[in-house]
C-alpha cells in the first residue's frame, strides 16, 4: 500500500450526486457525528489548500497534554492573558512532536487502524479533553493562588478559564497555519525544482532553500528589523528624555553637574536619573545623624561626546571614566565602587544608596553604558558588550588605584544587578580573581549564563542546594535571599575579601536557560527553595515557556521573591564592607529607610 492508497476510499461516485445519491444519504444525528469525525481520514487532501484537512489526532492529542502541562505552576504567579500565550505556545509545541510521531507510526506501520476505530478515538477525545480541561483550569488557579500566598501576595486571583482556552487555541491554529503555509510552499518549490533537477536532489535543494528562507526571515526580517528594530526606536526615544523630577546636579561631585566633562545633555535617560538622584550631604546627615559630604557619582554614557571618541570605544569610556573620577576627587575617598549596568544602563539605587549612607558620602561609584535597549534585548544582541565594557572599566580603575601610595588607596569593590552582575562576572576570570582584584563584591540576581556564579554553583558543596550553594565553606562567598538569616551560615569563620550574592530561589532570571527544554534542573529537586511550591514540576518544552514568562512578571511580586531584591543591599554591604564601628542596629535603621524612602529613580 503506498501512501496514497491511505488516503483512497471506496468508491461513491457509482450513482446520482443528487438526491438519493451516496452524497446526500439520509443518515441518523449520530451516524452524522461519527462522519464528520471519519471524514478527514477517506478524502485524499486537496493541495490547493492551505487547510487540507482536519488536525491529526494523536498531534492534537499530544498538543492537549502539553497544554495541560502548561497550568502547572511556575517560579511567579502569572496572569491569565500570560498563561493563555504559554498554553498556546506549548501547545504548538507539542502538535508538531505528535505530528511527526504520527507520520514516523504511518511510515513504519503498514496496517493502520480501520475508520471505525479512528472515530471512536476522535469522540472519546471529544468526550474527555474538554472537561478535563475545564477542571484542570481551575485547578491552575488555585495552584497559582496558594503561589501568591507563598510569596507574600493577596490570594485574590482572576482568573477566566475560558479565555484562557480561547486565547491558547487561537495562537496555537495561527503557529500551525504558519507550519503548513511553509510545507505548503516547500512542497511547490521541491515540484519545481523537480522538473530541472533529480528527484533526490530536487528534495534536497529545496529543502535546503526552505529552512534557510525561514531562519533569515526569523532572524532578520521578525527579530533584526523587527523586534529589535520596534525596542531600539522605543528605547532611544526614551533615552533622550528625563525622568519627571530629575534636575542637572548642583554637585561638582557629580558627572553632569558644573565642570563635568560630560555634559548634562549626554549622559541618557539613565544616566541623568543615576546622576541627577544623588543623595545630599545634608540628606545623608539628616538619616544618620553624622556630618556628611557630598558622595561622587561618575557615568558614562555609550554614546560618547565627539571629542573623546576613538577607535576602541569600552577604552575610551574606561580613559574618559578615570579622567571624570580624578576630576571629584574620587580617588582619595573612602571606597569607590564599580557598578555595572542593566541593558538601559540602569543602577539601582537601593544598592546605591545605602554605601553612601554607611560611609557618610565619602563614596565615589561609577558606572559606564554599554546600551539603552532593554535588558532582554541587549541579552540577546548586547550581551558581549556588558562584559567588554565593564571589563575595561574595571581594568582601569583597578591599574589607577594600584599608582597610588599603598596608604592612601580607597577600598575597591564592584557591584551589579541582573544584566549588571553578568557584566561584573565577565570582568574577572573566576571566584579567586574577584577577590583577588578588588576588596570585596556584591551581586544581585545574577543569570544563569554568568561565568562565576555558575561556576560556584557546579563546585559547591556536597549537600548544600543549587539555590543556596556553600562555596568552600562559606570562606568568603556567601548565598542569600534572606540576608540576616542567610549571610550568618555556616558558622565558620568568614574572611575577607568577602563577595555576597543575593539571590532569590524564585528568580526566573537566574534560572533561565535553554538547558530548560529537555533537562530537569537542579532547582526543582529536594529540598525546594522556600518560596517555591511543593506542585511545581517540570515538563520538556513547557519548562521553557514557563520560566521565559516568568521572567516577563518577575518584578510583580514583593522582595524577597522573583527578581526583586528590595533594601537586601543594606546587608549584603553591611557583611562585604563594613564602616569602622558599623553595629547591626545600624544595619536596621538603614535598612528600615531605604525599604520606606519614596523611590529615588
Amino acid at each position: 500500500m503506498t501512501s496514497t492508497d491511505r488516503y483512497t476510499t471506496p468508491d461513491r461516485s457509482a450513482g446520482p450526486a443528487g438526491p438519493g445519491g451516496p452524497a446526500e444519504r439520509p443518515t441518523a444525528p449520530g451516524a452524522r457525528l461519527l462522519s464528520v469525525a471519519r471524514h478527514p481520514y477517506w478524502d485524499r487532501p486537496d493541495p490547493a489548500y492551505l487547510i487540507r484537512r482536519w488536525p491529526d489526532l494523536t498531534a492534537l492529542a499530544v498538543a492537549t497534554l502539553f497544554f495541560w502541562a502548561s497550568l502547572t505552576p511556575s517560579l511567579v504567579p502569572r496572569p491569565w492573558y500570560l498563561q493563555g500565550v504559554v498554553g498556546g505556545i506549548t501547545a504548538a509545541i507539542g502538535y508538531a512532536i505528535g505530528s511527526c510521531a504520527a507520520w514516523l507510526f504511518r511510515a513504519l506501520v503498514r496496517r493502520l487502524p480501520g475508520e471505525r476505530v479512528r472515530a471512536r478515538c476522535w469522540q472519546a477525545y471529544w468526550a474527555i479533553a474538554p472537561l478535563l480541561s475545564v477542571w484542570l483550569i481551575s485547578e491552575s488557579a488555585r495552584m497559582q493562588r496558594q503561589l501568591r500566598v507563598l510569596q507574600g501576595l493577596p490570594p485574590g486571583l482572576t482568573w477566566h478559564a475560558p479565555m484562557i482556552a480561547l486565547m491558547a487555541i487561537a495562537l496555537l491554529l495561527a503557529l500551525l497555519l504558519l507550519a503548513r503555509a511553509v510545507r505548503l510552499g516547500s512542497a511547490k518549490l521541491i515540484r519545481l525544482l523537480g522538473r530541472l533537477l533529480p528527484k533526490p536532489l530536487a528534495f534536497a535543494v529545496g529543502a535546503l532553500i526552505s529552512t534557510l528562507a525561514v531562519l533569515v526571515g526569523v532572524r532578520d526580517v521578525v527579530f533584526d528589523r523587527g523586534v529589535v528594530d520596534i525596542a531600539d526606536r522605543i528605547a532611544e526615544a526614551t533615552n533622550d528624555g528625563t525622568k519627571e523630577g530629575i534636575h542637572r546636579p548642583v554637585s561638582r561631585y557629580v558627572s553632569g553637574g558644573p565642570g563635568s566633562l560630560i555634559p548634562w545633555q549626554d549622559l541618557g535617560y539613565q544616566g541623568r536619573n543615576f546622576t541627577g538622584s544623588v543623595p545630599t550631604r545634608d540628606r545623608i546627615t539628616a538619616v544618620s545623624g553624622d556630618p556628611a559630604i557630598d558622595p561622587v557619582r561618575v557615568y558614562i554614557p555609550s554614546a560618547l561626546p565627539a571629542a573623546f571618541e576613538e577607535e576602541r570605544p569600552f577604552d575610551a569610556q574606561a580613559g574618559l571614566a578615570v579622567r571624570e573620577l580624578e576630576r571629584t576627587g574620587a580617588f582619595d575617598r573612602r571606597v569607590l565602587v564599580v557598578a555595572g549596568t542593566t541593558g538601559t544602563g540602569w543602577v539601582n539605587p537601593n544598592v546605591a544608596e545605602p554605601l553612601e549612607f554607611m560611609y557618610g558620602g565619602d563614596t565615589a561609584i561609577v558606572a559606564v553604558q554599554y546600551s539603552y535597549l532593554p535588558s532582554w534585548v541587549s541579552f540577546l544582541v548586547d550581551k558581549e558588550k556588558a562584559g567588554q565594557a565593564t571589563r575595561a572599566l574595571v581594568r582601569a580603575v583597578r591599574a589607577r588605584i594600584d599608582a597610588l601610595p599603598a596608604g592612601r588607596r580607597p577600598a575597591f569593590l564592584v557591584t551589579g544587578e541582573s544584566l549588571g552582575a553578568y557584566a561584573v562576572e565577565a570582568s574577572f576570570d573566576g571566584p579567586d580573581d574577584l577577590l583577588a582584584r578588588t576588596d570585596g563584591a556584591l551581586l544581585l540576581g545574577t543569570p544563569n549564563f554568568s561565568p562565576i556564579s555558575k561556576q560556584i554553583r557546579r563546585d559547591r558543596d556536597p549537600g548544600s542546594p543549587v539555590w543556596r550553594p556553600q562555596y568552600e565553606g562559606g570562606a568568603r562567598v556567601r548565598f542569600a535571599q534572606f540576608p540576616r538569616q542567610d549571610l550568618v551560615r555556616p558558622p565558620a569563620d568568614w574572611r575577607h575579601p568577602r563577595a555576597v550574592y543575593l539571590q532569590n530561589a524564585s528568580d526566573p532570571v537566574v534560572w533561565w536557560s535553554p538547558d530548560l527544554l529537555f533537562e530537569r534542573p537542579e532547582w526543582l529537586a529536594d529540598p525546594l527553595g522556600p518560596d517555591i511550591t511543593s506542585e511545581i514540576d517540570w515538563f520538556p518544552f513547557v519548562a521553557f515557556w514557563q520560566t521565559s514568562v516568568d521572567m516577563a512578571v518577575s518584578y510583580g511580586v514583593q522582595a524577597p521573591h522573583g527578581h526583586r531584591y528590595g533594601a537586601g543591599a543594606v546587608d549584603g554591604w553591611a557583611a562585604v564592607a563594613p564602616p569602622e564601628g558599623w553595629t547591626a542596629g545600624d544595619t536596621d535603621r538603614l535598612r528600615a529607610y531605604i525599604q520606606h524612602r519614596p523611590a529615588a529613580y
